[in-house]
């Protein structure tokens, strides 16, 4: 009888688990990277936290909890940043074939928009 009540147990476990999957993205709150330059601040604040942690020689299951959400907001600012270079390798690509095609007005509008996007990524 145990081991019937163990296997239904078990097969509903196996069951719930996709609909738990489908609300992990949810579960903890992450800072937003809604700008290159809130994506920056929180890489520099959050890898801070994390170097802290991960030069312990051991760490405490709150510690290791602590390095799981700090992982939301890193991985949040640096899909910020993926963006933003995306975004660069295009603009950058206007400049190069407006400069093969002669055209100066975009050579000085995308190259001024790259220049203004790139020096927000230059420390």
């Amino acid at each position: 009888m145990k081991l019937i009540a163990s296997l239904t147990l078990a097969g509903t476990m196996a069951l719930a688990l996709p609909a738990l999957a489908e609300d992990r993205p949810d579960h903890y709150q992450a800072k937003e990277a809604e700008t290159v330059e809130q994506a920056l601040a929180n890489l520099h604040e959050y890898n801070a936290r994390l170097a802290s942690l991960v030069e312990k020689d051991e760490l405490t299951p709150e510690e290791l909890n602590q390095v799981h959400l700090l992982t939301y907001t890193l991985e949040n600012a640096l899909e910020k940043l993926r963006e933003e270079h995306e975004t660069l390798a295009e603009v950058l690509e206007e400049v190069h074939v407006a400069s093969e095609s002669v055209d100066a007005d975009t050579v000085r509008r995308s190259g001024r928009d790259y220049l203004e996007r790139v020096q927000k990524l230059i420390p």
